[in-house]
């Protein structure tokens, strides 16, 4: 056991975690020949084209150091705030963590953030100075901002740059040197920690445990805590870029499980897996449970594959256990689920994977976060959907959750962020200055602010350079109004949200244009309205295709085609009572993508 070293890599997105870890496959020949492309380890066609990690992704490497053989278990994470629960699980299963800092753009707002969720879990943090071959790095400044964050000396930090393989050699010295090996007992009753897990058509789910204590031979007897049911062993093995099967995993070593599990419900990640014939006394205290922060309704385009997208969302919730759902209906959209995303990328990418993996079509509705509604009788509702709000008369007060938002910029762009902040309803808590030209900026701010377009307009405003990042700050009471849209006098219960009073008159006005240009004209006029409770603040109308009825008659006395038109007038009137408006799906779609 003292030649194991489990490790993640943690940093910034674009920072360089999966090319370096590339580098460290390709230094200890883990992957050699055709098998060495640019990110080995986003194994995901998503990732590779947007090229971000989405997955963090586990690999064990073989590495001769003094003339003895290390095994280090390397895990991959992503970089971006949406995906940060991924982060969390890689960390509660490692000793140690490289901090990797681009040396041209410096310390960002998640670089900070895995740091500290690192330091709390007690890891061995080795920082690293990463594209020190770039034209424009900076490494002197760099190297003063870690310092100041970590307190480390200059000399723990290692200049390296993934491209080029410089200093890779010490990185792998530094692992062996620095970090702790993993502590545990190999005759102690099996403990073993789930920390991802993944469906395979022909296998079954397949499970990635950390072995906390004990030993797992194939053809075991296990029992998982969480659900207490018992399985086979059936294969154990460790992860290289493919799984390779072993007899016995022992305390300290990463690996995964194969027992022909079919139903996705009973493996949870964090769980604990035991011997039948001697369990561990108490399962592993594992992962603190996902708050999803953006809830949204998915629905099926064909009703009847309703059935098909629930083993869809199940089999993705395996794979990223930051996805929650639940089922719900609407008058709109038929039978769908409520599911609760980390962010709006989370959900951009799991619409994605459901169309790619499992060949789902699916509408979204218009994204929202959680309310609390405290009622006049002393009740409290939680609300995820504006059709759950109950009657405006019936309520007391709303809180909608609250962030505490750290936007690190350099001071060039203060001004334009700190309007950008200010128009979503921010309070400034602070502003400090890390070195020379960058600033921390941290706001409280409402989430629902921040969940359409905040990100993409902070990098526009900042050519690219502000980073952005956020936790949880508890309820605050708003004023917070339901907004509905009406066809011809009729709600449309998928497209009405909850939204601050400021925001609505604008929010309404937008979405009758935007609709007007998409509901095909029909032979009676359509009224688009927004509206408030019985108020309508907003009014469009898509005037009526107009057959002329009076082409036939040349000449000849007025009267005719009065009496032509009053004909059509009678049946345009009934049209309208017994007329109904078809949204087309593009309609939906195309509003919900408001800026």
């Amino acid at each position: 056991m003292k030649n194991i070293r489990n490790f993640c890599i943690i940093a910034h997105i674009d920072h360089g975690k999966s090319t370096l870890a590339d580098r460290l496959l390709e230094l200890t020949k883990t992957v050699i020949g055709k098998d060495l492309q640019a990110q080995v380890l986003d194994n995901m066609d998503l990732e590779r084209e947007r090229g971000i990690t989405i997955k963090s992704h586990a690999i064990q490497m073989d590495y001769n150091y003094n003339g003895e053989k290390y095994t280090l278990n390397l895990i991959d994470t992503p970089g971006h705030v949406d995906f940060s629960y991924e982060v969390s699980r890689s960390i509660a299963a490692c000793e140690g963590a490289l901090l990797v800092v681009d040396a041209s753009q410096g310390i960002q707002a998640q670089t900070i953030s895995n740091l500290y969720m690192a330091i709390e879990h007690d890891l061995e943090i080795i920082p690293i100075l990463n594209k020190i071959d770039l034209p424009g790095a900076m490494p002197e400044e760099v190297e003063d901002q870690i310092i100041d964050l970590l307190g480390c000396k200059r000399e723990e930090i290692i200049r390296a740059s993934g491209k080029t393989g410089d200093g890779v050699d010490l990185i792998l010295k530094a692992i062996v040197e620095r970090i702790k090996p993993p502590v545990g007992d190999p005759d102690a009753p099996l403990q073993c920690l789930i920390f991802d897990s993944v469906f395979n058509s022909f296998r079954g789910i397949i499970a990635y445990f950390k072995v906390v204590n004990g030993t797992m031979k194939s053809g075991d007897l296990v029992k998982f805590a969480a659900t207490g049911k018992e399985y086979l062993a059936d294969e154990i093995g460790i992860l290289r870029l493919d799984m390779e099967p072993r007899k016995s995993i022992s305390a300290g070593n990463v690996g995964y499980i194969i027992s022909g599990i079919k139903t996705s419900r009973e493996v949870k990640v964090g769980d604990t897996i035991t011997h039948v014939q001697r369990p561990c006394e108490k399962a592993i205290a594992g992962f603190e449970e996902v708050k999803p922060m953006v809830f949204a309704g998915v629905y099926p385009i064909e009703t009847e594959d309703f059935e098909n997208l629930r083993a869809s969302i199940e089999k993705l919730q395996l794979n990223d256990a930051s996805l929650t759902f639940q089922p719900e209906s609407s008058l709109a959209l038929g039978f769908g689920f409520r599911c609760g995303f980390l962010g709006m990328l989370h959900m951009e990418i799991i619409q994605e994977r459901l169309d790619r993996e499992f060949n789902m079509d699916v509408i979204t509705t218009v994204p929202n976060v959680q309310y609390r509604v405290y009622t006049k009788k002393g009740d409290i509702v939680e609300v995820h959907n504006p059709s759950g709000l109950p009657d405006q008369t019936l309520i007391d007060k709303i809180e909608e959750p609250y962030i505490r938002a750290s936007v690190i910029t350099s001071t060039d762009y203060i001004g334009s962020i700190m309007t950008l902040c200010l128009g979503k309803r921010g309070e400034l808590v602070k502003q400090d200055y890390i070195s020379g030209n960058r600033v921390e900026l941290i706001y409280n701010m409402p989430l629902a602010e921040i969940v359409f377009d905040f990100y993409d307009r902070l990098k526009s405003i900042s050519k690219g350079y502000a980073s952005f990042d956020y936790h949880p700050e508890g309820m605050r009471e708003s004023k917070l109004v339901k907004l509905d849209v009406l066809l011809n006098g009729e709600p449309v219960d998928a497209l009405s949200t909850l939204t601050h009073i400021d925001n609505a008159y604008g929010l309404g006005k937008h979405m009758c244009e935007k609709l007007k240009e998409l509901i095909p004209r029909q032979q009676f006029d359509i009224a688009i309205q927004a509206a408030i409770g019985a108020k309508v603040i907003s009014r469009e109308t898509i005037k009526a295709v107009r057959k002329d009825v009076t082409a036939k008659c040349y000449g000849g006395d007025i009267s005719r085609k009065r009496k032509l038109l009053e004909k059509q007038k009678q049946g345009k009137k009934r049209m309208k009572q017994i007329g109904s408006v078809e949204v087309p799906q593009k309609a939906f779609l195309e509003v919900l993508k408001l800026d």
